[in-house]
């Protein structure tokens, strides 16, 4: 070795052992302060506040409660355990508005019943999302479902005319066509012993919201193996282990040395390259005059709305536009996908709410399994109405909704300090027993109006409520009855799993634990 190579060579061996130095001396700092501010905030907060106190060294917090032997010995994830555990606190202190979790040492103040509920998202006050949802933004920006302040507001007003009844109404056919098409699908499993149920009804949806948000034909159903829909499932997938995983959430160490970061680079770019690619073509040919593209079609998708923005007020940038559809692409598709999935799930499992449903179908279109249902179908599918709504109060799609708060604040005589994360838990809040007695009963009857009249109207919120309520809560609820109204217009179900067997697991939306059997076989209708 030469003496200027063995120069550099140390200066490379002190230049790393001087980063080490400094990122061990950071990490150290980081605990300090942990430490120290959990302290000052359980000294002046926590005795206020219902849970169970934990000391200053603990670093895990009330994580010393999960099971962890139960954890490995049973296969299922952490997930699982945790919402379990949660739902047992919730117990606890089940007299209580709210309670303080902590997960190491960040505090969360869970909010279970719905007069502390709506304290916290009824108004404009407390609008900002917590910490979590900075993981989402490498994919979706900061679109309408991350961003705050005036950025929201102007996003929220522009967008909300786009899901306008009579717009939603263009979209009836596409609902429909690939309904039709999920339906040919399902044919060919009729004489397997079960089907996996999320995976054909995630195609289907997937289909829908590409062909009404980006107005593009993906053909998910047809072709599962396609580039853009591997993608889109291990982008969120990817996320979700990176939230768990402390190691992952420095951006800079985790897509440039971590084999799971440097795999989602390579899918959000995949996502954001064909976006971008639609909305230039699109672009293109509005710029053309294409007959084909805005005004002059009926039919417009959101992309379609806002590129005419973007032309005719240079507002929106085409990466503004990018990240709306993003967002809608990924919110539209799998919490629409999940909520039927579990709807189908709970209806195969209660032969009695099936053949209702069934005879409510029958009534409005007879013996026709062909005919596209309408609007006046719509309103007329009043008692799949309550079977959806009560799937929805079992298994929310977004099982957890979290606000910053933007300074100290007081909640129904709580002292909740500047900064907390301030969590609805909406899988508990739907499980209050003084709202919703016997509440793991599967019973649509709870829907029925005069069972509803005096409900408390943040008790049941599955697409959130207040001003950050769900924009495309009317299009999910139209998806969702005339996808799940035209599968039982040809098919009956069984479910092969109890409820116990398939514990649910709060992700970015809430999954079964395990694959959801179900057996499909053709309807046998009976003629007089």
């Amino acid at each position: 070795m030469t003496a200027s190579s063995f120069v550099s060579h140390m200066t490379d061996y002190v230049d790393f052992h001087q980063a080490f130095s400094l990122i061990c001396t950071a990490a150290v700092a980081g605990i300090v302060l942990a430490i120290v501010r959990y302290e000052l905030f359980r000294r002046k907060y926590i005795k206020l506040l219902p849970g169970r106190n934990v000391g200053g060294l603990n670093i895990f917090g009330n994580l010393t409660d999960f099971p962890w032997t139960k954890f490995h010995r049973n296969g299922f994830s952490f997930n699982v355990f945790f919402l379990q555990v949660l739902s047992g606190y919730g117990s606890i202190f089940s007299k209580s508005q709210l309670f303080c979790f902590w997960t190491s040492y960040s505090p969360f103040v869970i909010f279970q019943k719905a007069e502390a509920v709506e304290a916290l998202i009824s108004g404009t006050k407390y609008m900002k999302k917590n910490w979590s949802y900075n993981w989402l933004h490498p994919w979706l920006g900061t679109g309408l479902l991350t961003s705050h302040g005036s950025k929201w507001k102007s996003r929220r007003r522009l967008l909300t005319p786009s899901f306008h009844f009579e717009i939603l109404k263009d979209f009836l056919p596409i609902f429909n066509e690939q309904s039709q098409v999920l339906v040919k699908c399902l044919q060919r499993d009729t004489t397997k012993d079960s089907t996996n149920i999320v995976t054909p009804i995630t195609l289907c949806s997937l289909d829908i919201i590409c062909e009404t948000t980006l107005g593009v034909t993906i053909n998910a159903q047809e072709n599962s193996e396609s580039q853009y829909i591997k993608s889109v499932t291990r982008a969120g997938d990817i996320i979700m282990e990176r939230m768990l995983n402390c190691w992952y959430w420095i951006d800079w160490i985790f897509f440039n040395f971590i084999e799971d970061g440097i795999e989602l680079k390579n899918h959000l770019k995949i996502l954001h390259d064909f976006t971008l690619s639609v909305i230039q073509e699109k672009k293109k040919k509005l710029l053309s005059g294409d007959p084909e593209i805005g005004t002059k079609r009926k039919r417009k998708a959101l992309m379609d709305l806002l590129l005419e923005h973007h032309l005719q007020t240079k507002d929106l940038t085409e990466e503004d536009i990018r990240e709306e559809v993003d967002t809608f692409a990924f919110e539209g598709h799998d919490t629409t996908a999940t909520g039927i999935s579990w709807a189908l799930y709970l209806i195969g499992l209660h032969k009695d709410v099936q053949e209702k449903i069934h005879e409510e179908l029958d009534r409005i279109f007879g013996d026709d399994v062909d005919r596209h249902a309408d609007t006046n179908d719509l309103k007329d599918m009043q008692y799949l109405d309550y079977v959806l709504k009560e799937s929805q109060r079992i298994y929310p799609s977004v099982p957890i909704i979290s606000r910053e708060a933007p300074e100290d604040i007081n909640i129904c005589g709580y002292a909740i300090p500047k900064g907390s994360s301030c969590t609805v838990h909406v899988y508990l809040l739907h499980r209050d027993e003084t709202v919703f007695p016997n509440p793991e009963k599967f019973d649509p009857d709870r829907f029925l109006p005069e069972n509803s009249t005096n409900r408390h109207p943040f008790a049941y919120i599955p697409f959130s409520a207040g001003p950050r309520n769900c924009i495309g809560q009317r299009f999910a609820i139209m998806e969702e009855k005339i996808v799940i109204s035209t599968i039982l217009r040809n098919f009956t179900l069984e479910s092969l799993d109890p409820r116990d067997r398939l514990p649910p697991a709060p992700e970015l939306i809430l999954r079964c634990s395990q694959p959801i059997r179900i057996r499909i076989r053709p309807r046998q209708r009976l003629h007089s």
